[in-house]
């Protein structure tokens, strides 16, 4: 559990500064679970340049609550959270100074949103609230007021969990918090899970991650964990101390962070992933007559293959629907051995390829576009698909048919520059196992739309 604190201050000489206005945001890793906002009489002067950047001026304050009157909410919203700013030391030392001023010490781990983006979003020109915002697409109001950056920070630190794709910001909190034991512990932990798609990590009492699943109910689909009898599900459930999760709205977002997360992490209750996910693919070549042939065969490394499927049958069915649709040819696809017309000729479904009827450049076109529309290769795309919100949407980005990665961007927040659309993605592993996931994926749903560029 976090909390996102934002202060301001009167200014002045060091350990002197009074707070004016607070802004602290519980957050669990996905939404804001409580807030507090206030502003608070310092009983001293504010500086002209804070008045002038701020807005807050001592009139403002003549009846705001003093620090004694808002300490006992600041320290119950605290309580068990991790303090995060924009800048922590500051806002860390600010409380810790105006408790210390009550007779009180005041205790809390604390993560600084300056130093984890510095980390894990390297490279940029500055990394001001203000400066990271516009970079990143997050919409900010009120700045510099308590809230408006407090909120702000929120949504930053959210792309920051994102971008952590070694888990130790989460592995860290969950071995700093204190743990449930056993029987009672499996119902407190489904009961705080949410209902939504995603990815879920089931953690030892020491952080250590030991199973990773995905889910469009996450929910519902550790309550079969907990709810099994298998030996696996025993051993897990002797185990667990807690389940963290991340919601990806996209069930396809959900699948490539799956396979992501457990190579990377490599957790002791995952069967081992096997080398591929997939066991054919659809591969092109010309025949002596010029025409481009479709062959379905065992998936080989040494080959591109246009697309791959789970297993032969898989294969077929979805090679029949591909002559179906662009009107190809049987004999030409290897789905009707002869030596003579396919069957399709006969019922007038296939122009004659077979027989050299149909002029090559037509049917080549046909089988060209079938080429474009299932591969990668060269392409310069990017996905959209849900977001975690109602206002969000989820990008993967492939460049020149490799995929880079997944992000997430307001809504409101208009992706029309390339440099801007690679600072929200969080880079991932380009693998075979990840194109055929895109690929079978988009051959069976529906994502909100593709943009090629």
């Amino acid at each position: 559990m976090y909390a996102i604190v934002d202060i301001e201050t009167t200014g002045g000489k060091y350990n002197e500064e009074g707070i004016t206005e607070i802004a602290i945001h519980k957050f669990d890793g996905h939404q804001i679970i409580d807030s507090f906002i206030s502003l608070v009489n310092p009983e001293r002067e504010i500086q002209p340049f804070v008045v002038n950047l701020t807005g807050i001026n001592s009139s403002m304050l003549r009846n705001a609550p003093k620090f004694y009157e808002v300490a006992k909410r600041i320290i119950e919203i605290t309580s068990d959270c991790i303090l995060v700013a924009h800048n922590a030391k500051f806002d860390y030392r600010i409380l810790k100074t105006e408790f210390k001023r009550l007779g009180y010490e005041f205790e809390r781990e604390s993560l600084c949103t300056v130093e984890l983006s510095k980390k894990l979003i390297p490279d940029l020109d500055s990394y001001k609230l203000g400066r990271l915002c516009r970079t990143l697409g997050i919409p900010v109001t009120d700045r510099h007021r308590a809230n408006g950056d407090a909120i702000a920070t929120v949504k930053l630190f959210q792309i920051i969990l994102d971008k952590d794709v070694q888990k130790n910001i989460v592995i860290n909190t969950v071995r700093a918090e204190p743990k449930l034991q056993l029987d009672p512990k499996l119902i407190n932990i489904i009961e705080n899970l949410p209902t939504k798609t995603g990815v879920y990590y089931m953690h030892k009492a020491d952080g250590e991650i030991i199973y990773i699943g995905k889910s469009k109910n996450i929910k519902k689909r550790i309550n079969q964990h907990f709810t099994n009898d298998s030996p696996k599900s025993k051993k897990i459930q002797l185990l667990v101390a807690t389940v963290t999760y991340e919601i990806t709205g996209s069930e396809l977002v959900a699948l490539l962070k799956e396979s992501e997360e457990i190579k990377r992490n490599k957790p002791i209750y995952n069967r081992a992933l096997r080398r591929t996910v997939f066991t054919h693919a659809l591969y092109s070549f010309k025949d002596d007559h010029g025409y481009i042939n479709l062959k379905i065969d065992k998936v080989d490394g040494r080959k591109n293959p246009i697309t791959t499927f789970a297993n032969r049958q898989s294969a077929k069915s979805n090679l029949f629907k591909i002559v179906e649709q662009h009107n190809l040819c049987q004999k030409l696809t290897g789905l009707y051995t002869t030596k003579k017309s396919c069957f399709n000729y006969t019922i007038k479904s296939c122009n004659g390829a077979c027989i050299q009827e149909e002029t090559i450049e037509d049917y080549n076109n046909r089988v060209t576009q079938v080429i474009s529309k299932h591969s990668f290769e060269n392409k310069h795309m990017v996905i959209i698909d849900k977001g975690r919100e109602y206002d969000e949407h989820s990008a993967i980005l492939i460049e020149n048919g490799i995929f880079k990665g997944i992000g997430f961007f307001n809504l409101n927040y208009q992706i029309n520059n390339i440099e801007v659309l690679r600072s929200l993605i969080t880079s991932m592993e380009s693998n075979r196992d990840v194109i055929h996931i895109l690929k079978s994926y988009l051959r069976r749903n529906k994502v909100k739309k593709t943009i090629e560029f």
